[in-house]
């Protein structure tokens, strides 16, 4: 009576104290809800505590990053033939602050509603024990920590305003008169110029950098959550042990990657219609630019490649054992016994239990080793190539990219 009295005590004690604290936890975890630029644009009514006006944000954002270039390169008389390239014939530039930057904003939102339900499900499924909460709630607040980091996004800032300039400035050679820029021994920078080197550009290499703050958080938290000892049940029907859903979540990243192609896209537009450059002069460029970003986003879910590994060996070999033993048992009455069996064997519960069995065996032998499918990575990798399509005008005439679009779809 007194160990049930106990055993009662400690379940209570633990749903009262342990569980609660993890469901808040949970329930406020987010990628993109914290940090001093959130609380900034809080405080300025650019967003409210679930990300709501993104639209405003997106607006306000995009017009300080892109107008202001429109307005000095016309005071500056650079819209016209000032120069070998000028600011409305500058595609990269509209790519970048048009369709990049907009994109990379209204993904927070995205991010915010597939990335959050994640963290619920590891305990929703079971696939953290309550032994190992603790852990887990641990892994959560060092990963809420470090997105509310103060010292991470001045660090951030300070890296744009340091390298990310001095990068650009060293890739950029001004040998025409531009927009932005005349050439010299060294080159200068017209009042365009100095908005877009020391407003526009910053503005995009940090809410750019700090998406990769982002994801390194992200893949951190499921690296601090592969070394728990997860409940992994090799028969699960998802072939991951119930971790299907890691892979699945890995398409909220998707306009991230967009966004990426698209400035890819941009650069490549500029270098063949101002520099006489083909397209196929770019394609491992290309290649490897949708293969790295397309590893960048799934390969840090291989992390959890041991964990499933070892569920596989552990699922064959209980399975196996457990077949085994059935199928003596099932051998010796059905077909070793001299007796004649009291009942047909087709539609008895042996012969049903038999093939459950092998169904669950043959499960387990299809098993994967990453969390992920083909289907994952064919769906990011077009997500990433996508804004790259357009160029193949540059190479085929409209009416033969659309006969060859034809013939592969049928």
């Amino acid at each position: 009576m007194a160990s049930t009295q106990q055993s009662s005590t400690r379940s209570k004690g633990l749903h009262t104290i342990e569980e609660p604290n993890f469901v808040e936890e949970s329930n406020d975890f987010s990628l993109v809800l914290g940090g001093p630029v959130f609380q900034f644009f809080r405080k300025s009514h650019l967003a409210g505590d679930g990300l709501e006006l993104v639209h405003r944000r997106l607006l306000i954002i995009t017009l300080v990053a892109w107008l202001p270039l429109l307005f000095l390169s016309a005071l500056g008389l650079s819209t016209g033939g000032l120069g070998r390239l000028s600011f409305l014939h500058d595609i990269e530039v509209h790519v970048r602050f048009l369709i990049a930057l907009p994109i990379l904003i209204a993904a927070e939102l995205l991010v915010h509603s597939r990335i959050r339900p994640v963290v619920r499900r590891f305990v929703e499924r079971r696939l953290v024990l309550p032994r190992d909460l603790a852990r887990f709630h641990s892994a959560i607040e060092s990963a809420v920590r470090l997105r509310n980091s103060i010292r991470v996004e001045v660090g951030i800032l300070l890296f744009v305003y340091t390298f990310g300039l001095w990068f650009w400035h060293s890739r950029v050679a001004v040998i025409a008169p531009t927009w932005y820029a005349m050439p010299g021994g060294r080159w200068h920078l017209t009042a365009a110029g100095l908005w877009y080197v020391f407003v526009s550009i910053p503005i995009l290499q940090f809410i750019l950098l700090r998406w990769y703050v982002r994801l390194f958080i992200w893949f951190r938290f499921l690296w601090q959550v592969s070394r728990i000892d997860l409940n992994l049940v090799a028969t699960h029907p998802d072939r991951c042990a119930g971790l299907a859903f890691l892979g699945g979540s890995a398409y909220a990243f998707g306009p991230i990657l967009f966004a990426q192609g698209a400035m890819l896209a941009g650069l490549v537009a500029s270098r063949i219609l101002y520099r006489g450059e083909s397209l196929l002069s770019f394609k491992v460029q290309i290649v490897g630019f949708v293969v790295f970003f397309v590893l960048a986003i799934l390969g840090p879910l291989l992390m959890f490649t041991p964990r499933l590994a070892e569920a596989k060996r552990k699922g064959l070999a209980d399975y196996g054992l457990l077949a085994q033993r059935y199928v003596d048992n099932f051998h010796q009455k059905w077909v070793l016994s001299s007796e004649a069996p009291s009942e047909e064997l087709l539609g008895t519960v042996d012969i049903q239990s038999l093939a459950d069995l092998g169904n669950s065996y043959a499960v387990v032998r299809e098993m994967r080793p990453v969390p992920f499918r083909l289907d994952d990575i064919g769906r990011l990798a077009a997500a990433t190539a996508a804004p790259l399509l357009p160029l193949l005008l540059t190479v085929f005439s409209p009416q033969e990219l659309a006969m060859r679009v034809i013939k592969i779809l049928f």
